[in-house]
């Protein structure tokens, strides 16, 4: 079965199996299981709550603030698309931040560039793979292999990027498909995606949200529940359905980018230097770890979009700024502040902010 969460049914199909999963309500001990091994963090799920009205209000003057410069990226990114794709386009976001970007993507394909254009949502899940039963519901439904393309919001650090090229090659092999492993995303900070609008770290307005901007639903998980038939899980929060932005924040988009395509045209695509990206990124990791004295490489979380993860749904360490006044990290000063979390602000950083997970194994 699949459903369209709170987006319209023509918007998107997640293919995720609607689950109840008890949330781990004592942080400290999720990051316990999950840095001993003894749970992998696609199993568990932190609790899920409404923002607080100043940080409501933080994420309306982010979207007032960014909102065009998103709108470009998503009619670059679907220009690009469109270029690389011949005949009908199969968008497949990586649950869930890519889930807004995949709507945004397929209005604009249908409405400014022509092309047939469906859109499904799928989990991935690092160390795990991509759902392969998702990947073959989506082939049964007679999309060709070649249509697919891979949908996110960002890279970090490239894990989830490699994760699929790695996991898609998998699948082809075992299936004979030519399905390409390559991710899409507005920005990509660590150089290993296939193409990008942007390599910059700005604030995309709907990394401030989780649930209530996704189609009200959660991170995907893969626990004892699913089935090796089923898709991977997900938990569905139609309590929050009077408080949901995921229409009005897509909606929003897709006319600011329609507006500027006939304004000003599509905007050319930009040259980005994916080997300097990836260069920075390895040498930001090194030397990160060496600063803060810390040996598991998965504890460092780069850029806006990972660190917002980080402070909404992990135990922080610490949070690190460029510039404590940059209205794109508000947000976050807002949640280190609320939680007690340690800002160190570093001129030298390469990107606007990064945040560091808590080692469970030092305490």
């Amino acid at each position: 079965m699949t459903f369209s969460g709170s987006y319209r049914a023509g918007d998107v199909s997640f293919l995720l199996k609607p689950i109840g999963v008890e949330p781990i309500l004592d942080l400290d001990e999720k990051e316990r299981l999950i840095q001993s091994g003894r749970r992998h963090y696609s199993e568990m799920l932190s609790p899920e709550s409404l923002p607080s009205p100043a940080y409501l209000a933080l994420f309306r003057d982010a979207f007032a603030a960014n909102r065009q410069r998103m709108a470009r990226d998503c009619l670059r990114l679907a220009a690009l698309i469109a270029a690389r794709r011949d005949g009908a386009i199969t968008l497949v976001s990586l649950a869930r931040a890519g889930t807004p970007v995949g709507v945004i993507l397929g209005h604009l394909l249908r409405r400014v560039f022509g092309r047939e254009c469906s859109h499904y949502s799928v989990s991935i899940i690092r160390d795990r793979g991509v759902d392969e039963v998702a990947l073959r519901h989506i082939l049964r439904q007679g999309h060709s292999a070649e249509s697919i393309v891979f949908i996110d919001g960002w890279t970090g650090k490239g894990v989830i990027s490699r994760e699929l090229r790695q996991a898609v090659d998998g699948f082809n092999a075992r299936h004979r498909s030519a399905v390409d492993g390559g991710l899409y995303v507005l920005c990509d900070l660590a150089g290993t995606a296939a193409c990008a609008a942007s390599g910059d770290d700005y604030l995309i307005p709907s990394s401030i949200l989780n649930a209530t901007v996704s189609g009200l639903v959660s991170r995907s998980v893969l626990n004892q529940a699913i089935g090796p038939d089923d898709f991977h899980g997900c938990v569905y929060y139609e309590q929050f359905a009077a408080h949901d932005q995921s229409r009005q924040f897509a909606d929003g988009l897709v006319g600011d980018a329609v507006a500027l395509a006939a304004a000003e045209g599509v905007p050319a695509a930009q040259a980005l230097d994916a080997r300097a990206a990836a260069t920075t990124s390895a040498a930001y990791m090194a030397q990160a770890q060496r600063r803060y004295g810390i040996d598991d490489v998965n504890l460092v979380k780069p850029g806006i979009g990972e660190a917002t993860r980080v402070l909404l749904r992990r135990v922080p360490q610490r949070l690190i700024v460029r510039d404590a006044g940059a209205p794109d990290v508000a947000h976050l000063c807002l949640l280190a502040a609320e939680k007690s979390i340690p800002l160190t602000i570093d001129a030298t950083l390469p990107y606007q902010a990064a945040a560091l997970i808590r080692s469970a194994v030092d305490g």
